[in-house]
């Protein structure tokens, strides 16, 4: 167990040492901070479950771990952006771009033309992604309303988007 001294000497003694491993690791000055600064909170956190007997040895490991987690999740995020920047500037061309513009355009004005409780009901389950008993509940009707109402909203919207299509 680490009492709140003991803590204090430890962070002092290896908070700039655990610092600069993981700059030497990175090469990033507010990154290897922002893993030294996680690296003292969990041990913090877990102060009562140490001992100050291997505390270098396992501020190292941690710290270790904490970079490969960061970097990890850097990989993975970097690997994301790519693919979709990649699959976007692949697949759209200009012809798509305003093809979805007049798409959207059209959806914006059938959801005009629809009757207030109609535009309600259906944003609130095709946005919000609500069930037609939340619906219900949240605007004090029968489901069978709700159920009409998406309904009829979903005609006007095959009428309106579904003719302009051919």
């Amino acid at each position: 167990m680490l009492s709140k001294e003991e803590f204090k000497e430890v962070f002092d003694t290896y908070f700039d040492k655990i610092r600069n491993y993981v700059f030497y690791r990175c090469g990033d000055t507010e990154l290897a901070s922002d893993i030294a600064q996680d690296v003292f909170l969990k041990v913090w956190e877990k102060r009562n479950a140490l001992d100050g007997n291997h505390i270098k040895q396992l501020l190292y490991k941690m710290a270790t771990d904490c970079f490969i987690s960061d970097y990890r999740k850097m990989l993975c995020r970097l690997s994301f952006a790519e693919s979709m920047t990649r699959q976007y500037d692949s697949e759209i061309t200009p012809e798509d771009d305003l093809a979805f513009s007049d798409l959207a355009a059209m959806y914006a004005q059938t959801l005009e033309q629809m009757t207030e409780k109609q535009r309600t009901v259906f944003l609130m389950n095709r946005e919000d992604g609500m069930k037609y008993a939340e619906i219900a509940g949240c605007l004090h009707i029968s489901v069978k309303a709700v159920e009409k109402h998406i309904s009829a909203a979903l005609r006007l919207l095959k009428l309106k988007i579904g003719s302009n299509e051919k």
